[in-house]
């Protein structure tokens, strides 16, 4: 689909290095989940919930279907805008949030981040891809600083933890 552009291997390689192996346990969202390649992946490495947020039709169709074909019991998915369906979470309840809209929308980084700290747990993360860098300056009225990155090729890799945490 035009627009879409999957987290490339290598990055989600590296993130999930950075995570560690085992997400046992692990409750996740992904805001913009597109092909759904972060939400799969850790429910693959043991995490027990990961809700998958899509508006697309075609999308949460593929995703219902790789669900099935994967028997991804933790995986649950729903159709919608990302920002608002994390926000009706209960606050405090996710251990990994992936922020990782389309690059050319930028409104939609400063909402996620906005509405991200609520719901993440005080030792959890966000993973953030976008194409520009984020510092600790740009984060911190979101509540958020840089835990790591890296670039690969157009891809700023970012994961965040809470201030302080």
């Amino acid at each position: 689909m035009e627009g879409l552009r999957p987290t490339p291997d290598r990055v989600r390689e590296t993130l999930f290095n950075w995570l560690g192996q085992d997400l046992s346990g692990y409750s996740c969202a992904d805001i913009f989940a597109g092909t759904g390649a972060l939400g799969f992946e850790a429910a693959s490495r043991g995490a027990s919930k990961v809700w998958l947020f899509e508006q697309s039709p075609p999308l949460v169709e593929l995703l219902e279907k790789l669900k099935i074909k994967l028997k991804a019991e933790p995986i649950q998915i729903k159709r919608g805008e990302g920002v608002s369906l994390l926000r009706s979470l209960p606050t405090l309840s996710l251990d990994l949030i992936f922020i990782d809209p389309p690059f050319d929308t930028t409104t939609l980084y400063e909402t996620a981040l906005r509405a991200a700290p609520a719901q993440l747990t005080n030792k959890g993360y966000v993973y953030l891809e976008s194409a520009r860098k984020f510092d600790d300056q740009t984060l911190e009225p979101y509540g958020l600083c840089v835990y790591r990155h890296m670039k690969a090729g157009a891809v700023n890799a970012h994961l965040l933890k809470k201030i302080g945490t």
